[in-house]
């Protein structure tokens, strides 16, 4: 399924059939001896295939050996790039990748994958890259469909997903593959108007350093650039949410030395550059693979086909390989998981909608990076507005969490304040407000107020100083500040910004208990 799929991205990239063989060869291997990830697929990708020859277009005629010297220099420079992302260890950019995002991700990706290979299945073709754009043009093309190829994809399609569910252990695709290309060449499809994809020729590739001169290399620079933030985005998410569905750890760094050598071993032997493809890694996962050592026996595979096998590949329809990456693409929109996450929370169901809606509207690599924005600004956000409650006794000797409104007291003269964040710069003053609230107009009056501080792990110098200064205007007004349950780094923030020395070290505890026999033995309830 996989090496129909690589031939396909070709057409993207604008280079010959023959080199998205060779995607799936070296570069392969290479992410398999130096990656980490066990699940992450690495070969030819539609994303970075679009980046590089949407540029390239314009500096060599698509296909030519000057294009394709062109196209190996875009993986040898975007290999540097990811050695340098590996020095400075840029693999945390997947740590701002919510399990929700990814959901939204791997869906809008489903859904933008289904649109570029409705065009295959109908033997009509498309002008942009754009999914929305590519929609509208095969509307307007729909009625100089092939019915013949339309027919065929309905009903691998049908196949597929129904032997997913019915009999997940029969390879239907592969099954289709092969008696696609049987029946093709028996019944001579393109001579019915079913597109194939055409001759191949055999043999292994020529190892070269790509002839380019430093001016075009110079130029060049930017589009490998493009690649590597595409790389870099996509190959993270992916290998989060494969490593999310099996419960693993990842190691991003690894990944990355893996990606480098897999696109230099593409730039050396003929190819273009290579991406961890979310669709081929589902494909594998789907297909049962639980190591890297599945895509050494499929580099295998692929140098048996090159040598002894490309003819037979020749009469594949078109249609074939589309219907069977949309039955893949289908698979990466996980309704359940958007089913559990509205239910559970509706803000973050909305965000996995804007990932989705943004992979699909303007492209992967903005999507994933829109998605990490909104993510921080939500967690921006909670922090901002964080939870913040007065504690008082519950019957059964537990504490319970109460509004904090004007009289609220957790025993006469004394209130027990719990801040749900760090202090900052952006939040200090809803601590603040929240202290005055419950002293001023209190009756009886608050002389004893106990931050319940388990939530508070560090104190910038903005709020540092604020807490100062209402520490200062307490004890001015005969009430008293009490910190529990303080933390190591917490107390270190207090040392370093005098607050230590304004509290006293007498009125900071690291438990809760400590913080309220001191507060009721000064002031007997």
């Amino acid at each position: 399924m996989n090496i129909p799929q690589v031939l396909g991205y070709t057409r993207i990239a604008g280079t010959a059939p023959i080199t998205g063989l060779y995607t799936v060869l070296l570069p392969l291997l290479g992410f398999a001896a130096f990656g980490a990830s066990p699940h992450l697929v690495v070969a030819a990708d539609s994303a970075t295939a679009a980046i590089f020859s949407s540029s390239l277009s314009r500096m060599a005629t698509p296909g030519s050996e000057h294009y394709m010297a062109l196209t190996s220099m875009v993986a040898l420079i975007t290999s540097g790039f990811l050695l340098v992302a590996r020095v400075f260890k840029l693999g945390f950019l997947a740590d701002f990748m919510s399990r929700t995002v990814l959901v939204g991700f791997l869906a809008g990706v489903g859904v933008q994958v289904s649109i570029a290979m409705l065009g295959d299945t109908l033997n009509l073709t498309t002008t942009s890259q754009n999914s929305l754009v590519q929609a509208w043009q095969l509307a307007h093309t729909i009625l100089h469909s092939s019915l013949p190829a339309a027919s065929i994809s309905l009903l691998v399609i049908i196949a597929t997903l129904s032997g997913k569910r019915y009999a997940p252990r029969v390879p239907i695709p592969l099954l289709s593959v092969v008696s696609a290309i049987a029946a093709s060449a028996a019944f001579h499809f393109q001579a019915h108007g079913i597109a194939t994809i055409g001759k191949i020729p055999a043999g292994l590739p020529s190892f070269d350093f790509p002839a380019v001169t430093w001016s075009q290399t110079l130029a060049i620079v930017p589009i490998s650039a493009s690649c590597f933030v595409m790389i870099i985005a996509q190959s993270a998410a992916t290998v989060r949410a494969f490593a999310a569905r099996h419960d693993e750890t990842i190691d991003a760094d690894a990944d990355i030395i893996g990606l480098a050598v897999a696109n230099a071993a593409a730039a050396l032997s003929g190819a273009f550059v290579v991406n961890g493809s979310p669709t081929q890694t589902a494909m594998a996962d789907q297909s049962g693979a639980t190591s890297q050592f599945a895509q050494v026996i499929f580099a295998g595979i692929v140098l048996l086909i090159l040598l002894f096998f490309t003819r037979p590949l020749q009469y594949l329809p078109r249609c074939v390989l589309g219907a069977i990456v949309i039955t893949i693409a289908i698979g990466m929109i996980d309704i359940g998981a958007l089913r559990d996450i509205r239910r559970e929370s509706p803000g973050e169901f909305i965000l996995a909608l804007v990932t989705a809606a943004t992979v699909v509207v303007i492209g992967v690599e903005q999507a994933i990076f829109v998605a990490m924005t909104l993510s921080l600004f939500r967690h921006v956000r909670h922090s901002y507005r964080p939870h913040t409650a007065v504690l008082i006794p519950g019957n059964a000797g537990n504490w319970l969490p109460w509004p904090v409104t004007s009289g609220v007291q957790t025993e006469p003269g004394l209130a027990l304040y719990r801040f749900g964040s760090d202090l900052f710069y952006a939040n200090y003053k809803r601590f603040v407000d929240d202290i005055l609230t419950l002293t001023r107009n209190a009756q009886p009056p608050v002389r004893w107020i106990i931050v319940e501080a388990s939530a508070i792990i560090n104190i910038d110098f903005t709020a540092a100083h604020a807490v100062i200064d209402l520490v200062r205007n307490l004890t001015a007004e005969g009430a008293t500040i009490v910190f529990g349950r303080v933390s190591p780094s917490l107390r270190a923030d207090m040392d370093r910004h005098g607050i230590t020395v304004e509290v006293g070290t007498t009125h900071i505890f690291t438990t809760l208990h400590e913080a309220l026999e001191t507060a009721r033995a000064a002031h007997p309830i």
